[in-house]
């Protein structure tokens, strides 16, 4: 079973910057895309920026200018730096990678992001 475990949420004022991580128990070296999503009360999960295995990278046009996602292969971990943090980012965010064999993917269990105005 793969695993994924987000880290790097907390609180942080309006205008403040996280970095979250997601660290994935098996090599992403040939993961077609991993993403970060999120998920506020009553609201559907949303898919926030996605990295694919040749590098590219595409966001929600909400955060766009604002979030940046990248990764690093040697230690199998995706980042999703999140500057210029608004309250409507206030979400779980929950990391996700697809594989070929594994089209449906895999989850993390997601971290917390509060952002106080």
């Amino acid at each position: 079973q793969v695993q994924l475990v987000e880290s790097g949420g907390g609180l942080v004022q309006a205008g403040g910057s996280l970095r979250l991580s997601c660290a994935v128990s098996i090599s992403i070296e040939n993961v077609n895309t991993m993403g970060w999503f999120r998920q506020a009360p009553g609201k559907q999960r949303e898919q926030v920026a996605t990295i694919t295995k040749g590098g590219s990278t595409n966001y929600a046009d909400s955060v766009k200018g604002r979030f940046t996602i990248s990764r690093d292969i040697a230690k199998n971990t995706v980042y999703l730096q999140m500057n210029s943090l608004k309250p409507e980012d206030t979400a779980v965010y929950l990391c996700n990678a697809r594989w070929t064999w594994a089209p449906g993917g895999f989850w993390g269990q997601g971290t917390q992001v509060t952002v106080s105005s």
